[in-house]
């Protein structure tokens, strides 16, 4: 026969408690978060503070002093500026260099700022690019590329010197550079340098150009000297001037055509020249004087 099992009596349920946070003592892992906490807050606390109303001024004496401290050491150990070493200068005044610069012998030269030198030296009118160095222990090193003057640029009746990137060199005297060529013309120093290496091309008629007026920010005009006081006006083509100016210089060279009595000569037109001839005072126009002679 089976034998029978005796179900036993099933236990109570028991309750469970419900866990609570705050225990004492504390476990591990709590100790351990309250320990990051803190931490955090004694981190943030003092900058959260200085953000909102500033180092305060106790801190920023105790800095100041600290930093004087080592400075002062490191100029005890020969660490001053004894020498300026200055490369690339032929147009920027040297006083201009040192007051850029804003160091003078025997200053410590581990409080010298190679950066800040840079952006003064920068904005100086000549000044193109610059580096600075600290060369260890007493010398700074200055590398400076100037600008190059291109040309005079006439703006609102006055003359201002632009480099090959068109930018104007400030505070030059014009005079010093009257055997530059003049342009004209809103847009015409941003072209300049396109335009004057094409000139270049000929060097001979390249000679002869005075002056080139920027037409609607499209094509050029030039003025070519001629001698003896005279000119003559040249109008270049929108596009492909390159051509039109190699074949102005051959015909030149072939039939001497600036030296002839010419006032313009129209090449905007790719398969035609115009040129226009001066016009000389007809004998009637002339005025007669008292004594019978022409004037």
């Amino acid at each position: 026969m089976p034998r029978l099992k005796v179900a036993r009596p099933r236990r109570p349920a028991q309750k469970r408690q419900a866990a609570r946070f705050w225990t004492w003592p504390p476990t591990p892992q709590a100790l351990r978060a309250a320990l990051i906490a803190g931490g955090v807050v004694l981190v943030t606390a003092p900058a959260l503070y200085m953000w909102r109303v500033g180092t305060p001024l106790f801190i920023t004496r105790a800095i100041t002093g600290v930093q004087n401290g080592l400075l002062a050491a490191t100029s005890s150990a020969g660490l001053t500026v004894q020498e300026i070493f200055v490369e690339g200068r032929d147009e920027t005044p040297a006083s201009q260099v040192l007051a850029a610069l804003g160091v003078k012998r025997g200053a410590p030269i581990l409080a010298f700022d190679p950066a800040r030198a840079k952006e003064e030296l920068e904005r100086l009118p000549w000044v193109r690019e610059a580096s600075v160095e600290r060369r260890l222990p007493d010398t700074i090193h200055v590398r400076i590329a100037e600008r190059r003057p291109l040309a005079l640029w006439q703006r609102n009746g006055q003359l201002a010197l632009i480099d090959r990137d068109g930018v104007e060199i400030q505070g030059i005297d014009p005079a010093r550079f009257a055997h530059l060529p003049v342009l004209v013309g809103e847009d015409a120093p941003a072209h300049a340098a396109q335009l004057l290496a094409l000139l270049a091309t000929e060097p001979d008629l390249e000679k002869r150009v005075t002056a080139a007026v920027r037409v609607s920010g499209r094509r050029w005009n030039l003025r070519l000297d001629t001698g003896a006081g005279a000119s003559v006006d040249v109008q270049l083509p929108e596009s492909n001037f390159g051509a039109a100016w190699a074949r102005l210089a051959e015909l030149d060279r072939t039939n001497n055509l600036l030296d002839r009595s010419v006032a313009a000569i129209d090449m905007r037109l790719p398969d035609r020249l115009v040129v226009r001839l001066v016009q000389e005072t007809p004998p009637s126009a002339r005025r007669t004087g008292r004594n019978g002679r022409s004037t």
